[in-house]
């Protein structure tokens, strides 16, 4: 277990005044109506659109990369609808960190969670394999209201923000392990804790794979799956998670425990990861972390960047 921020009185001090006025309001408009808050989401997001123009750059690229079959139309009618989730995604983290256990309950709805039982009666611990999707702080809040867990963050640069997301994050699970702690995930995992890890962004050429994701034949992918499913005494589990439509909130779904994994091949271990994280994506792909980039590292670093390419081809057309 790794040492949980602690306030302190320099919190207090001008330099972070600024942060607790922000932090106040947020707090604020989190007892706003669950309606609300979303369609106040959906327009913060659609403000980003027009004032993020890199970011907005990134996730058109990865659309168009993953889903090349698609018209522009779609594209960019995908795209949108991303931005307008990015921005409710600021109002799922306040929903995540601050609401009562009664309101997130009334938003909460889980299922298979007889898969985690299982394995924990085994004597094992759970690597619980979770995507990138823009609900995840309210998601996992929900999943804590039925198994408390064990998370797998990094820490915040500025001491009062990780702070506050450390015990925002914790507000109905264990503790949180910082990202270079491979040692405390898998004491973790022995000690047959549920431990939320995603394996779905570019963490470069270290300790990776190239393999298919979408269309794209060559992505870097982690094998950090690997690393902790044959260290320690755990199964290892998928779990689907979305926002419901009509407001009724988030839904948690885990899957069976993945059969002979490992199987001792790493790139058809990692290209299943990215096969069950392709499944969870195309559930609702407007709600997965389209921002991110994802393709940034190439087989060789004497490939051009996907994302150059693109900027490239932008200003020849132009």
């Amino acid at each position: 277990m790794v040492n949980a921020p602690r306030f302190s009185w320099r919190f207090l001090l001008p330099q972070y005044w600024l942060l607790w006025l922000g932090v106040g309001l947020m707090w604020l408009i989190s007892w706003l109506p669950y309606r609300v808050l979303m369609a106040l989401g959906s327009a913060v997001g659609m403000l980003l659109y027009k004032l993020m123009g890199s970011r907005r750059k990134v996730a058109a690229r990865n659309i168009a990369l993953c889903f090349p079959d698609m018209s522009a139309e779609q594209q960019q009618a995908l795209l949108k609808a991303n931005f307008s989730e990015s921005g409710k995604a600021l109002f799922e983290t306040i929903i995540g960190w601050w609401w009562p256990n009664w309101r997130v309950r009334k938003l909460a709805h889980f299922k298979g969670y007889q898969h985690i039982e299982a394995a924990l009666a085994d004597g094992k611990g759970v690597l619980l394999l979770a995507a990138h999707f823009l609900h995840l702080e309210a998601a996992c809040r929900v999943f804590g209201l039925t198994h408390p867990s064990v998370g797998f963050y990094r820490p915040h640069n500025n001491p009062l923000m990780d702070y506050l997301q450390y015990h925002g994050r914790n507000r109905a699970n264990k503790y949180m392990v910082g990202k270079r702690d491979v040692k405390g995930l898998i004491q973790a995992l022995n000690q047959q804790e549920v431990c939320f890890y995603l394996p779905d962004q570019d963490y470069g050429r270290n300790r990776a794979e190239f393999v298919p994701f979408f269309a794209v034949p060559k992505t870097a992918t982690t094998t950090g799956t690997l690393l902790f499913a044959n260290a320690a005494n755990c199964v290892v589990i998928p779990v689907y998670t979305y926002r419901l439509p009509g407001y009724q909130g988030y839904q948690v779904e885990v899957l069976p425990a993945l059969a002979d994994f490992p199987s001792g091949d790493d790139k058809a271990d990692v290209t299943r990861v990215n096969q069950w994280v392709e499944q969870a994506v195309l559930k609702h792909p407007e709600q997965y972390m389209w921002l991110h980039r994802r393709f940034k590292t190439r087989p060789s670093p004497e490939e051009p960047s996907l994302y150059k390419m693109a900027a490239e081809t932008n200003r020849s057309g132009s």
